[in-house]
């Protein structure tokens, strides 16, 4: 969802060419190629967020090092996350932050997997506040 979210922000602004917007997992259920969920698709088109099945899929970054070493800023959902990317790759000098704390707050925005739709709701919003907030502070890094 923040993917598809923060894609359709910085489009908005017309910087999409800009800025490259990855998705990727680096839990244990983390697995290339993963889909949305139906959940996540839903609640994103009552957004206006028409998401196709494959458009978006993750990259299970344990097994694409690479990508994390290649990025500029990289933006995880928990602190559980942020600790477990830096014990499986290298992050040292790469700014990596919990959307929380990139958004100039804390706390952590939890998985709503295998919750309703209105934990999925409440997610989307978390995210989309988190993003609105944070939004000056990444336009920033493109200068």
């Amino acid at each position: 969802m923040a993917q598809a979210l923060l894609e359709r922000m910085l489009a908005e602004r017309g910087v999409s060419d800009a800025v490259r917007v990855r998705s990727g997992g680096i839990g244990g259920n983390a697995r290339d190629g993963m889909i949305p969920s139906l959940d996540a698709r839903i609640v994103l088109r009552e957004a206006g967020i028409d998401l196709d099945e494959d458009r978006i899929t993750s990259t299970d970054l344990r097994r694409h090092r690479d990508l994390v070493i290649g990025a500029d800023l990289i933006l995880t959902m928990t602190t559980e996350q942020k600790a477990l990317l830096a014990a499986v790759a290298d992050t040292d000098g790469r700014p990596v932050f919990t959307l929380g704390e990139f958004a100039g707050g804390a706390g952590d925005i939890r998985d709503p997997m295998g919750h309703d739709e209105d934990r999925y709701r409440a997610t989307r919003d978390e995210i989309h506040g988190c993003l609105t907030r944070s939004m000056d502070r990444l336009l920033a890094l493109l200068h």
